[in-house]
């Protein structure tokens, strides 16, 4: 058998996940993966170019790319009060985001989505590598940016302040977990390989939340610069049940983005299962 193409990101909660099937720490059921690293926007590029086998994608991307993949039960980013932040150097009222020039961490990105869903009429967005948007506020390139990952730890102490919190406007609105990322798998594959890497993802979801310190050293080989509180801050965040199996609840908040997306028609409608499982 072929080995199966891998992608997911640096991040410290993708490297956290993926760390013990990877290094076969656990039964792999006889499966081998090319493992491609990269940041999450591009991992969506090599998704809508139908590059690899399964990946991480951000859930605005895989409306892009729901012909060609399905979306697994485990591995994905959902949560409660974990969502992206758009901060600034000024205080800055609602009514004044429209005309902002704004700094989005890649087109594709579900913090991208939540804030067009929000701020639909926006007139200025561009485009940064999501670790590069704090300087770029900081420099004046931009009025204000929509920051993710590891990011909230550390906009504070350079001076930047709150202005949305995207986590708290999507739960005040619907009550339900916010949904990221997930891990996506090619409907090529036979069905019987797309169940097969479900369970080996949950089995190594699994083998990390009992042993937390195993993948350490492989989070830190990707994470250098950040401190081990940081990492584990950070995976807290985005790392919980959710990510062991999306269930009923999580499948609910991913249907809900894109109903609320297409009915102001950013996203066209999506007439097809889109979750490996039956149940949704």
């Amino acid at each position: 058998m072929k080995k199966i193409t891998l992608g997911f990101s640096t991040c410290p909660n993708d490297t956290f996940i993926f760390d013990a099937m990877v290094h076969k720490k656990i039964d792999t059921e006889g499966l081998d993966f090319d493992i491609i690293m990269g940041d999450v926007e591009e991992l969506n590029h090599k998704a809508i170019n139908n590059e690899l086998d399964v990946t991480k994608i951000s859930y605005y991307a895989y409306t892009k790319i729901f012909n060609e993949y399905l979306i697994l039960d485990s591995g994905s980013a959902l949560g409660y009060k974990n969502g992206p932040l758009l901060i600034s150097k000024l205080k800055i009222y609602p009514d004044e985001i429209n005309d902002l020039k704004i700094a989005v961490p890649g087109f594709n990105t579900t913090a991208n989505l939540l804030f067009s869903i929000a701020y639909p009429n926006v007139k200025t967005k561009i485009e940064y590598l999501f670790s590069d948007i704090e300087e770029a506020v900081l420099s004046n390139e931009v009025d204000a940016g929509l920051i993710i990952h590891e990011n909230r730890f550390t906009y504070e102490k350079k001076g930047l302040r709150k202005i949305v919190d995207f986590g708290e406007y999507w739960e005040k609105e619907t009550g339900l977990p916010i949904p990221l990322g997930g891990i996506a798998v090619s409907r090529s594959l036979e069905e019987e390989i797309q169940f097969k890497i479900n369970r080996i993802l949950k089995r190594s979801v699994e083998f990390a939340f009992a042993d937390p310190k195993s993948a350490y050293p492989f989070i830190k080989q990707y994470a250098q610069e950040m401190e081990e509180d940081v990492m584990y801050k950070h995976i807290e965040l985005y790392v919980n049940e959710f990510t062991r199996d999306l269930r009923k609840e999580g499948r609910n908040a991913i249907i809900e983005l894109y109903k609320r997306a297409t009915s102001i028609e950013i996203l066209p409608k999506m007439n097809q299962k889109i979750f490996l499982s039956e149940s949704v």
